[in-house]
């Protein structure tokens, strides 16, 4: 880590305020507020330019896997810009790491999928998994089957064609989107499953939704589903046990194909470099990967497809016909070293495994907040968890959107040295994954403060009864 480069802190301050539109902005607060300066990082540390230090509860954005001020991460990086900085993937060029990151992405998925296509984000490699899904049915003579069911609440990036996959309307205010391909069937949100059903009976609930979801549409016009393993943004929702197997079954009886999205929980996250087979019995037809992929040190995306859909997308379509998706960027030399570097660190420091040790600790003793009254429901997995904070347990009733519950939990976490992200009434936790017992201890305790400050801040100014 380099800590001896001094910044201006007010001079960053300002230009960042007068020039840099900031993703998932609040224009309302930032022209007073402006933005907190984070400047270097160290194993599962980050701090800023005042010099305070923070246990990175978030992974940067779920994506700092690894952790930061990895100086291998950093030779490698070095080592081949100096070699070879870019040269074009157009056509029959290739270079060194994108070529041996391919072969080991293949090694590490499932047996059926073995070739891979890649991006410079999720987002990306979302929209790139439904274009080649809608032009491997256009090569089978089935031209109608364009559209996409995807689900309330997911999230699969904001490009302008995985903007319309993500389901969370929020996110949408204001913007258009390419709605006419994509429909939507339930979140899989078991905490607030209807009333009086059981978590079997809104499993075979969700599972005949998306059944009849496609036979209203018709078979011949459904071209594939999307779902992430566990939704992220939207909330960190683990849907019923079988619900993915099951949904896989019901796309394979109607020619749908399965794109398992798992920028997120992908490279370790849940314990495996890949979850949706070993963890939720799901072998799908595409996995689009991205953040975990390079630990966030650089820009990456990767869809990964079958052989089933390579066999019939690699015939030219006409004669002289090219497959004409392509990126300036696909396959970056320099991005592919570093997570050619990455995965041998994952691999030699066995961080799956580590992961599949401390996981199940941090969500044991993340559940014991459930004690406290503000907290409704502690989900996720391993190093994916969510708490949900709610007026009422029995009834689960929210309180006021502008009680910014997540946000305050979030503000009083910061002045006690956690980083934690609020999202509405939620708080969604992604830290680096090589958290050891003694901070997974000081997460929970420092989490447990905010919250009761919290539930002190809403009593007192007479939002919250307690």
């Amino acid at each position: 880590m380099r800590t001896n480069i001094a910044y201006d802190t007010k001079d960053i301050w300002q230009k960042d305020k007068d020039h840099f539109i900031h993703p998932w902005t609040n224009f309302a607060t930032f022209n007073d507020t402006g933005s907190e300066i984070m400047v270097s990082g160290d194993g599962a540390y980050v701090f800023d330019s005042e010099g305070s230090k923070y246990l990175d509860g978030i992974g940067g954005l779920w994506c700092v896997n690894i952790g930061y001020g990895r100086e291998e991460m950093a030779e490698a990086i070095v080592e081949q810009v100096r070699r070879l900085p870019f040269y074009s993937p157009f056509g029959h060029l290739t270079n060194p790491p994108a070529a041996q990151l391919a072969d080991k992405l293949a090694d590490l998925a499932p047996k059926h999928i073995n070739h891979v296509f890649f991006s410079n984000s999720g987002s990306v490699a979302n929209d790139t998994a439904v274009r080649i899904v809608q032009y491997y049915f256009n090569q089978l003579g089935q031209p109608n089957k364009k559209l996409i069911i995807s689900r309330v609440d997911a999230y699969h990036g904001m490009t302008y064609l995985s903007a319309a996959l993500t389901g969370i309307a929020f996110d949408r205010i204001g913007f258009d989107t390419a709605d006419h391909i994509v429909r939507y069937v339930s979140c899989p949100y078991p905490y607030r499953r209807p009333a009086g059903m059981s978590v079997e009976g809104y499993c075979d609930h969700l599972v005949k939704e998306l059944e009849d979801k496609i036979l209203e549409l018709g078979p011949d016009n459904v071209a594939c589903f999307i779902a992430e393993p566990i939704m992220g943004a939207g909330g960190v929702i683990v849907p019923p046990p079988g619900y993915h197997k099951r949904t896989l079954a019901v796309c394979k009886k109607y020619g749908v194909l399965y794109i398992s999205d798992e920028v997120v929980t992908g490279f370790c996250r849940l314990g495996h470099f890949f979850a949706s087979e070993p963890v939720f019995d799901l072998s799908p037809d595409i996995i689009t990967s991205a953040k975990g992929i390079s630990s966030g040190y650089l820009p990456l995306g990767a869809t990964l497809i079958s052989d089933a859909i390579y066999d019939v997308i690699k015939k030219p379509q006409a004669k002289g016909a090219l497959f004409t998706i392509g990126y300036t960027y696909s396959g970056h030399p320099v991005v592919c070293a570093a997570a050619n570097k990455n995965i041998e660190i994952m691999e030699r420091e066995d961080l799956p495994g580590h992961v599949r040790k401390m996981g199940p600790y941090f969500e044991e003793q993340l559940n014991t907040l459930r004690d406290l009254p503000l907290v409704g429901d502690v989900r996720g997995k391993c190093f994916m968890m969510c708490v949900e904070n709610v007026a009422n347990k029995e009834t689960k009733e929210l309180l006021p959107a502008e009680s910014d519950v997540g946000g305050r939990i979030a503000r009083h976490c910061q002045e006690r040295g956690l980083l934690v992200r609020p999202l509405g009434h939620l708080n969604i936790l992604s830290p680096t994954l090589i958290l050891n017992k003694d901070q997974i201890d000081f997460f929970v305790a420092t989490l447990r403060e905010a919250i009761k400050a919290t539930q002190n801040d809403l009593v007192r100014e007479k939002i919250w009864k307690g």
